[in-house]
């Protein structure tokens, strides 16, 4: 019988030594691999003979753990995209740090601290969804997704930075206080919630604006990929296991390089950044001494599964292996496969079991419902059905539709993209900025209107005039790689 041990690494932020200790007290408790959780954890399957082993050795550490419960829900944020996804923005990696150092209280709802101009890390997964607003500096929007409901309600202020933490306890106290008003309570009113909070210690300034949700584009995550002057290592398992043994020396290999932390995701991932390139060949050398493959698909990249679910895992590998027979695009889609009640995944395309088939009293086989969220955007929370009750021979075939859907939904956005472009003036149509230059491997963008002041490019250089010898900051293609884009169009993609 094994036992599910929860550590939480608060906005996906690992200290190399922390997890190496962690690491070695699993070894003494003789287990082999480990898994990183939706909500950025680390999940660790014990068999009950042995935990007590490993509880000891935590406890001795110092380190938070939970046994077979999530009492208290990991913060979640988008600090690991920081700098390698997310440029041009003011939310740096301080920010992040001084929010979580600020948040010394462990919380028992689900707070999301997110960049706003960012997909990678699912914005409205939380409770209490912090998104920074992309107008105001240190300002924050807040959007509420009331405990064990879909219901949504979005603050009309602004909040500092430094007062995230306490508006966060505030609302949480609230909540916990409140639960029949507030929780699994389809009903729950937004503006009863925030009349309850006392804000007067607080900086707030009115929202002019609603969240702009950023539209999904999921970036390549996988790999060791250049950024700026240093080099980024992101790694995907397929089974979602991690080798103890690999972890250790990738901890090692952090340390002995001067490398204080690395991140994972919420794509169950692991990012390092900051590599430098006289270190390139030990990272290589740890890679190839365990086998790490790297470059998978794209179209199995973009699957999220529901924490510890072999099921799900098992049809996640049933469907990419038909997308791959198929040739099926999937640029632009993200799927989630879900087989419980009140889980949380990220998806544009949603693949839920909705029950099983019985005959005559006896279960035979599940079936499954295919959801499409809302404009494909897998940070709304409203969507339709597209297909009931398909049994999973069924399936392969239905998520094709649903995704021929998702195609014809853009070329219609696209459409209507360039038909409000036919209609600008052509002096405006040849500013410098109204196109971009897209790598046609990694889908990186150069925009002539920034330049890339880290690359010693000043903003309004224009592409014809880079050096011949430029080449993309993320997967190092040459120029001649790159394609010319209407940034109109690209905004919709």
């Amino acid at each position: 019988m094994y036992q599910n041990i929860i550590i939480n690494f608060p906005g996906g932020i690992i200290s190399p030594g922390n997890l190496y200790n962690i690491l070695v007290a699993a070894t003494k408790a003789r287990i082999q691999y480990v898994r990183f959780g939706l909500r950025q954890q680390l999940l660790i399957d014990n068999t009950t003979y042995n935990i007590d082993i490993f509880t000891g050795e935590l406890d001795k550490l110092g380190i938070d753990y939970e046994i077979d419960s999530n009492n208290f829900p990991n913060i979640i944020s988008s600090y690991p995209a920081e700098e390698i996804f997310i440029r041009k923005t003011w939310l740096t990696e301080g920010v992040y740090k001084d929010i979580l150092d600020d948040i010394d209280f462990k919380p028992s709802v689900k707070v999301n601290i997110c960049d706003s101009d960012q997909s990678f890390t699912p914005m409205l997964t939380g409770n209490i969804n912090w998104i920074a607003s992309s107008h105001s500096e240190h300002y924050w929007h807040l959007i509420i997704r009331f405990p064990k409901t879909n219901v949504i309600y979005e603050w009309n202020k602004l909040c500092y930075t430094n007062h995230i933490a306490q508006v966060t306890k505030g609302l949480e106290t609230i909540i916990k206080n409140h639960p029949t008003r507030f929780m699994d309570n389809t009903l729950a009113n937004g503006e009863d919630l925030f009349s309850l909070l006392d804000q007067g210690n607080f900086i707030l300034k009115a929202a002019e604006n609603t969240v702009s949700l950023s539209s999904f584009n999921l970036p390549y995550y996988e790999g060791l990929n250049r950024y700026n002057n240093k080099y980024w290592l992101g790694i995907y398992r397929r089974d979602e296991l991690f080798s103890i043994a690999f972890l250790k020396k990738l901890c090692q290999l952090c340390l002995d390089t001067k490398l204080g932390q690395l991140c994972c995701t919420s794509w169950k991932t692991i990012i390092v950044k900051g590599i430098d390139e006289k270190d390139k060949k030990l990272w290589n050398a740890l890679l190839e001494e365990y086998e790490i493959n790297m470059r998978h698909a794209a179209n199995e990249l973009n699957f999220q599964v529901e924490d510890n679910c072999n099921e799900g895992l098992a049809l996640k590998s049933l469907l990419v292996k038909h997308l791959n027979i198929d040739d099926t695009r999937t640029f632009g889609i993200c799927f989630g496969i879900k087989t419980r009640k009140k889980s949380e995944v990220f998806s544009s395309i949603l693949i839920l079991k909705s029950h099983l088939i019985n005959l005559l009293g006896m279960k035979l086989f599940p079936v499954y419902d295919i959801l499409c969220a809302k404009d494909f955007n897998p940070n709304e929370r409203t969507g339709e059905i597209f297909s009931r009750s398909n049994p999973s021979f069924l399936l392969p075939e239905q998520l094709r539709r649903a995704i021929f859907k998702f195609y014809k939904y853009r070329l219609n956005a696209i459409k209507t993209g360039k038909q409000k472009q036919n209609n600008q003036t052509e002096e405006t149509a040849i500013k410098v900025g109204t196109f971009l230059y897209q790598c046609n491997n990694c889908l990186t963008v150069y925009n002539e209107q920034f330049g890339e002041i880290e690359n010693n490019i000043n903003p309004g250089t224009a592409f014809k005039d880079l050096p011949d010898d430029y080449c993309c900051t993320l997967c190092e293609g040459e120029k001649s790689n790159f394609t010319k884009i209407d940034q109109s169009v690209l905004q919709l993609l």
